[in-house]
């Protein structure tokens, strides 16, 4: 079947179905939200097979389907209420200020897309590397978080296949991080398992903000004007694949690298990040005193003392990362990487992050996706500690996961719990083609992965 495009069929705006007094004020963004403004939102989504019925039953399943989904995202809302808000810019000239937060009053919601496809899951599922129609399946498509102005915080679109139903949120980025993002999917398909009735949840977020001492909650930029901070990121010509490596394949990454360095802290993911880190890095031939990075997406929360809350709505994400040349990287073994790595971790102390945040209430500084990450390195994105596969919408468990355009670039690594969990993974990678073809022509890695299974 040749690639269709999608079709709108209907799209509509959701509000809380409650108004609380907290929602009337201000939801301030803290320094980890406001240096997000410039880069993507997260899109990240779920592909379900449908029920075997007759073809004049998909009617009857998809209207009920988006009716309980508008339901449930109503009361998703009373609790994640900044989701439905818009993003504001005040400017004050004396003395001079430029303030971003969010409004939770003056918007129309979230919304919520009813789209559709001429094509199976076969035909998203089947090829090698990702179709790019995969993209579509996302409101959003290049936006950036500071958009947000005038575009939802949060969308999410339903898109019907001939024989299945994927389901996509896009989330401002400026908003939350991949937790508080994976936190309310799950709370949305938790009320959704609930038929949407009532506005008990078992982990209600914490939206108490979290600021330096002695700042906030109004935190002003050095800036006039949107121009001086926003820039658009285009992706180079990418192949998408994904990867599956079994937890048996992870647990001996685990037991290769810990007895090369004669150690025990070697963690799984570290194992597996290093593996990736010199497969990728030997697949782009680079010369043996090219400077090569492998960056960490990690978590604050756990860090800061006293921690925050693991349900504390927003950001509270760095990287961390190992920095060496090509030559020492593949020279060494594996478990000397993977240490390199598990000193960048340990390294992420809280006084580390708060000498982050320091130096950020002095420069300000905002991300800009074409200046943070370079082509020379790798970056370990999301993670396979998130419940993704226990996110359902009366269709059963999901058959795998998709993400949108967003936050793809050379060497981008996104790792999801495999379908199968016991600690399997999932490996969504981001490669120009030559090194996408040099990376399967490893056979030292390709002996490590297989293709993700899809079965219902």
């Amino acid at each position: 079947m040749n690639p269709a495009a999608v079709r709108c069929i209907s799209e509509c705006f959701v509000k809380p179905y409650l108004v609380s007094e907290e929602s009337k004020q201000p939801y301030y963004l803290t320094t980890w939200d406001l240096a997000m403004l410039s880069v993507q939102y997260i899109q990240k989504g779920l592909l379900f097979a449908k029920p075997p019925h007759k073809d004049c039953e998909d009617q009857n399943l998809m209207k009920n389907l988006l009716d309980n989904l508008n339901k449930s995202l109503s009361l998703a809302l009373v609790h994640f209420y900044p989701l439905a808000g818009r993003l504001v810019t005040r400017k004050e000239d004396n003395p001079p200020a430029y303030y971003v937060y969010v409004d939770c009053n003056n918007s129309p919601g979230a919304k919520l897309i009813h789209a559709a496809i001429d094509m199976t899951i076969s035909d998203i599922v089947s090829p090698t590397y990702v179709p790019e129609i995969v993209q579509s399946f996302f409101d959003h498509d290049r936006a950036i978080n500071h958009d947000g102005h005038n575009s939802p915080l949060l969308s999410v679109q339903v898109t019907e296949l001939v024989d299945g139903v994927f389901v996509g949120l896009s989330m401002n980025h400026a908003i939350g991080d991949g937790t508080s993002f994976w936190h309310f999917f799950n709370t949305l398909s938790e009320i959704f398992q609930g038929k949407g009735d009532h506005l008990k949840i078992s982990r209600p977020p914490v939206l108490k903000r979290w600021f330096p001492e002695g700042h906030g909650p109004l935190l002003s930029l050095p800036f006039t004007h949107q121009d001086e901070f926003i820039t658009r990121f285009e992706a180079p010509q990418l192949l998408e694949r994904m990867f599956h490596i079994s937890a048996e394949s992870v647990a001996k990454l685990k037991a290769r690298a810990n007895s090369e360095y004669n150690t025990t802290k070697i963690s799984s993911f570290q194992s597996l990040s290093a593996f990736m880190w010199r497969a990728i890095t030997k697949a782009r031939c680079f010369p043996k005193d090219q400077v090569t990075s492998c960056r960490l997406a990690t978590g604050n929360r756990s860090r800061l003392e006293p921690p925050l809350s693991p349900d504390y709505f927003g950001n509270s994400i760095q990287t961390v990362r190992a920095v060496t040349t090509a030559g020492e990287l593949l020279e060494q073994n594996l478990g000397w990487a993977a240490w390199q790595l598990h000193q960048a971790v340990v390294n992420h102390t809280d006084k580390s992050v708060r000498e982050f945040v320091d130096n950020w209430v002095r420069t300000h500084f905002i991300y800009q996706l074409a200046q943070f990450f370079d082509p020379q390195s790798v970056m370990m994105g999301s993670s396979p500690r998130f419940n993704k596969y226990g996110n359902e919408f009366g269709l059963g468990k999901a058959l795998t996961l998709r993400s949108g355009y967003a936050h793809k670039f050379d060497g981008k690594v996104s790792s999801y719990p495999g379908r199968e969990g016991g600690g399997s993974i999932d490996l969504e990678v981001c490669l120009p083609p030559h090194s996408m073809h040099a990376l399967e022509s490893n056979e030292e890695f390709m002996a490590a992965v297989s293709s993700p299974s899809i079965e219902a």
